[in-house]
């Protein structure tokens, strides 16, 4: 038996787990070949804009508000992109002038918090205009500069990257989207590939750390740029990469989204690991869920990438079958600027975990029991 698999059968949580053989045997071939500064090491980051509990870790201690995220255009987006359509900046804190920011941060640091995420909704050339915005950021980083301060943007240009590192901005996200059907077709956009690797490049000039996002299945569900983004990213080494699948709940009835199968979103992992031996690569916690969850965080381990947020049942075991050096982040903060705070190796709070965790199968609690109303 493939002592990796004989790992998973040591998991209870993982014991009816059904992986490629296949593709486990060629990512344990792959892996004895690899080196570099980021092989070997895994940090389990549990965020805490929702409550999450696993057989082995949970967040119910974890403040809420330590790293808001936050829409400068509220619930607007021009885009529509097919697989959005804006819903993500529904949950975010909307502000609409930098006044009102200035006086949200206030109330931010009042309540503990240690950073904020900036986001909003693009023009239809993929543009957030945060540029009035950016006194208001210089003033609050000198007001408050231990605060960390995110911020996602579209395509910027260099003049625009220079106005965020000038600004005061710690960190940079973008997405890299590697082909033109998805741009155009999923996006809308009348924009090139090489407009999104003029972007990440302009990011990459400054002193901020730029943490760019490749979304696995961004086509429809079919992996089809992907390849391309990861080779993008080796030609402008950013701090770290954040790699998340498409999740379908957003797409509209009228041009659904596939989820792409878990062995292909494997084999990617691979491919990203062997491709940055040097750069943190971390899984965001955006991936679909259930049973496939839990096969995309098991090939995510075996791939030997360097964190996992919301970790799936079992994980922290499997890790230590796999001789991986494993920490736990206990950190409290937002879904995305928690991530990169995990992925750029600020692991101050990072908790070496030097013992294999029992990982028992969840018992269904009552909240887990459908309820059903009959007539």
């Amino acid at each position: 038996m493939n002592p990796w698999l004989d790992a998973v059968s040591q998991v209870e949580a993982l014991e009816d787990l059904q992986l490629d053989a296949r593709l486990v045997a060629s990512m344990r071939e792959r892996w004895q070949g690899l080196s570099g500064s980021q092989i070997g090491r895994m940090n389990f980051y549990t965020p805490s804009f929702r409550h999450h509990e696993t057989s082995e870790l949970s967040t119910t201690s974890c403040g809420k508000n330590a790293f808001p995220a936050i829409s400068i255009t509220g619930g607007d987006c021009k885009l529509q992109c097919d697989h959005c359509k804006a819903k993500i900046l529904e949950p975010m804190i909307p502000v609409r002038s930098p006044e009102e920011l200035d006086r949200l941060v206030d109330q931010i640091v009042l309540d503990g918090g240690r950073g904020l995420l900036l986001s909003g909704g693009s023009d239809h050339q993929n543009v957030v205009h945060y540029e009035p915005y950016f006194p208001t950021v210089s003033k609050i980083k000198a007001r408050y500069p231990n605060l960390q301060i995110a911020m996602h943007t579209g395509i910027a240009t260099p003049e625009f990257a220079r106005g965020m590192e000038d600004a005061g901005v710690d960190v940079a996200m973008m997405d890299v989207i590697g082909a033109q059907d998805t741009i155009s077709q999923v996006y809308h956009l009348r924009r090139s590939v090489d407009d999104f690797e003029a972007a990440l490049e302009a990011l990459v000039a400054t002193k901020m750390k730029v943490v760019p996002h490749i979304v696995i299945g961004l086509h429809y569900g079919e992996m089809l740029g992907e390849w391309n983004s990861l080779e993008i990213v080796q030609r402008h080494l950013p701090s770290a990469l954040v790699l998340v699948v498409i999740m379908s709940q957003y797409a509209s009835q009228s041009r659904p989204f596939a989820t792409p199968p878990s062995n292909e979103v494997g084999k990617y992992f691979m491919d990203a690991r062997a491709a940055l031996p040097d750069t943190p690569v971390l899984l965001g916690c955006a991936r679909p869920s259930g049973v496939h969850r839990m096969e995309t965080d098991s090939y995510a381990v075996m791939a030997g990438l360097n964190g996992i947020a919301f970790p799936s049942d079992g994980m922290l075991a499997l890790a230590k079958h796999l001789d991986r050096d494993v920490f736990v982040t206990p950190s409290c903060c937002s879904m995305i600027v928690g991530e990169e705070v995990l992925a750029l190796g600020e692991e101050s709070g990072a908790i070496p975990l030097d013992h294999i965790p029992a990982a028992p199968k969840r018992r269904p609690a009552l909240r887990d029991i459908p309820i059903v109303v009959t007539a």
